[in-house]
């Protein structure tokens, strides 16, 4: 199989690509990705020379470049997206063009190329918040935040193009990854990092906010079994059944670290913050698949990985994450944000005041 890989450069994208090159000998890969601040060459570093890989620095709303990357390949697996939920409350427009547009491109690209599978990578985040139990593929979808909704749209359009042109599209919805090399942003690799710096370990309002977490080895296998087992038109959840607040997941590491408890820091909480995301993945499990990493033995990896690989992170938290850090977890910057954005919000409504009293 010949395959189009679209953000093989960054966290998710950079494993699959891995993976994939090593479990299946005959196949060859077409790592597409722009190199924004997430797409890292460094990734994929040992096998940029591969045989069987080729690299191509490119965007996917570039629809000459998709098209003839399409033409070459039997199968796309869309990986490519601006990912985090901050990112996308400060610059909602960057998500919307990458995860919308650009996926409406690959798949005009897959309808003309006549492909065999297309892959739409989601997120559990478009179901919004969940306070109890979990949900399967029928829940309505109900985005919190410009990131899911860039995400749900995605999947809409993949539907779309689905039902009208008879594309074979897969979509997943997978629960919150971590592992080695994902960006500092997250919240694991950003307690992590800071641990190993000697700083205090931020947290989200009152810390108890829950997620389900998946090592992203187990969610490549889950790909692979979509690839080759999942039924065109279908949605599947993917799930790694680990479910904990974020709180425990940053007291754990504090543990594994020996960081003493005052060091984690309780900031000032995000706008329109989920409150919990659980899926239901029975669907995907009939396919044959199970994750098989526990919690422990995937962080205590991902610990030591970070531990053996400052030069990757530094160089990253040296840069203009450094300004993205102060912004977004230096609590009194938080809390003048929130006052400006307050103080925002009164002056638009006075206005609106106004204008409906000189129109009566």
């Amino acid at each position: 199989m010949r395959l189009l890989v679209t953000g093989g450069a960054g966290f998710i994208g950079s494993h699959f690509v891995r993976y994939m090159l090593e479990r299946y000998p005959g196949y060859r890969i077409i790592n597409l990705d722009k190199l924004t601040y997430a797409g890292n060459r460094d990734n994929f570093q040992e096998i940029a020379r591969h045989p069987r890989h080729r690299f191509v620095k490119g965007d996917i709303c570039n629809r000459p470049l998709v098209a003839r990357l399409a033409a070459r390949v039997d199968a796309i697996v869309n990986f490519a997206a601006e990912t985090h939920v901050d990112r996308s409350i400060d610059r909602p427009a960057s998500f919307l063009q990458t995860d919308i547009i650009g996926t409406s491109v690959l798949l005009d690209a897959a309808r003309r190329a006549g492909h065999t599978r297309y892959i739409q990578i989601s997120t559990d985040e478009v179901y919004g918040s969940i306070e109890q139990g979990s949900v399967d593929e029928t829940a309505p979808l109900r985005p919190g935040n410009p990131y899911s909704a860039s995400k749900a749209g995605a999947d809409l359009l993949a539907q779309a193009y689905g039902r009208t042109y008879g594309l074979p599209v897969l979509i997943s919805r997978c629960s919150n990854n971590y592992g080695p090399n994902q960006y500092p942003e997250k919240l694991i690799p950003l307690c992590i990092t800071n641990a190993l710096e000697g700083l205090p370990l931020p947290i989200y309002g009152d810390g108890q906010y829950r997620r389900d977490w998946i090592y992203v080895v187990d969610h490549c296998r889950a790909i692979d079994a979509l690839l080759h087992h999942g039924i065109p038109g279908s949605v599947y959840n993917i799930g790694g059944g680990h479910e904990l607040a974020n709180v425990d997941v940053v007291q754990r590491i504090a543990d594994t670290l020996k960081i003493p408890a005052a060091k984690i820091h309780f900031v000032s909480d995000r706008p329109g913050h989920d409150r919990r995301y659980a899926v239901n993945d029975d669907k995907l499990r009939r396919l044959g698949y199970r994750p098989v990493t526990s919690f422990d033995d995937g962080l205590a990896e991902t610990i030591r990985w970070y531990q053996e690989h400052r030069a990757w992170w530094g160089k990253i938290r040296a840069g203009a994450f450094r300004r993205y850090y102060q912004e977004h977890y230096n609590d009194s910057n938080g809390k003048k944000r929130a006052a400006a954005k307050a103080a925002d919000r009164r002056v638009r409504v006075n206005q609106s005041v106004r204008r409906v009293d000189r129109r009566a």
